[in-house]
């Protein structure tokens, strides 16, 4: 991350900050961003991920996947576009190893993958005041305007949220610009809010622990069954036209003292499946107590409505 960035952010104490607020200004230090630049930038990526990479413009962008031969995923993706180059967005702890993965499959492609953690910064400002702090405002999920050098990406789901990429000087500018109306909170405010409206993260606790399809990504637009021959095709698409989904993803509230993590194990009495009820997707403090989460797990097992942490104690 941009070392002039990290040092703004220490300075303000956002450790310390709430977790919720109507009109919420974000920090998201934990997302990293993979370039990739080249004329055979899109080619490439289109037999990489489950979304159709050609509908992705600097109007459009797209949730997707990184998958595994069995389709289970590397990693979920919010894509968008800059300029001429393509940007992966996704855990910065995962940046690494997904970004060694994916060039092992260059070859002779003419495409250029690289960090670009360093080049730009992304916060997200959330609330019905974006309408009153931004000129103008992407309407839909996914769309995605250029303004005063920034990339404005309107995120899904009910509550208005809009992403912010772009150089450090431009973010610091426009943080100072909205500050005095908003209020500053925690870096789980927006991992809190992607739970509350459904929006999954793969970590590395749980790379290739998920198809696309038990995430929920297929009623997220993050899966396109048109766009031909991509790493995992053949298993989502078995799902979709033979398959029986017996796991999707779920919201969940725990109360528990000690914090769960994305990957923990689900107990549930109901199960007889012999990989257990599920697992955690991703976790949160909920303001309101306890943790907001979401859980993959049997439908059976939510339909039973007696899931809990870890085994029978939990």
């Amino acid at each position: 991350m941009n070392s002039d960035w990290n040092s703004f952010l220490a300075q303000q104490n956002l450790d310390n900050a709430p977790l919720q607020a109507d009109c919420a200004l974000c920090a998201l230090p934990d997302h990293g961003l993979i370039r990739i630049s080249g004329e055979d930038a899109k080619e490439y990526l289109q037999g990489q991920l489950t979304n159709d990479i050609n509908l992705v413009d600097e109007r459009l962008g797209q949730l997707s996947a990184l998958c595994n031969p069995k389709g289970r995923m590397f990693a979920s993706l919010v894509i968008f576009q800059r300029g001429e180059d393509i940007y992966l967005q996704l855990p910065v702890e995962q940046l690494e190893a997904i970004l060694q993965r994916m060039r092992m499959f260059v070859l002779r492609s003419r495409v250029v993958l690289e960090d670009a953690s360093d080049d730009l910064v992304i916060i997200g400002l959330s609330g019905d005041c974006i309408h009153k702090l931004i000129n103008q405002v992407p309407e839909g999920a996914m769309q995605q305007i250029t303004l005063d050098g920034l990339s404005l990406i309107r995120m899904p789901g009910e509550l208005p949220r809009v992403q912010l990429v772009g150089p450090l000087d431009s973010i610091l500018s426009f943080w100072g610009q909205v500050t005095p109306e908003v209020t500053l909170v925690n870096r789980d405010f927006w991992a809190l809010q992607n739970i509350r409206e459904g929006l999954p993260s793969v970590y590395d606790s749980t790379a290739e622990a998920f198809i696309p399809q038990t995430l929920n990504l297929h009623l997220l637009n993050g899966i396109n069954f048109n766009k031909g021959c991509y790493t995992g095709q053949e298993v989502i698409a078995r799902m979709k036209y033979l398959g029986q989904l017996k796991r999707r993803m779920y919201l969940a509230h725990f109360d528990a003292e000690v914090r769960p993590a994305p990957g923990d194990r689900l107990y549930s009495a109901s199960s007889k499946s012999g990989q257990g009820a599920g697992q955690i997707v991703d976790v949160r403090p909920d303001p309101s107590g306890g943790y907001a989460a979401l859980v993959m797990i049997q439908i059976s097992t939510a339909e039973a409505d007696d899931l809990q942490l870890g085994d029978e104690q939990g």
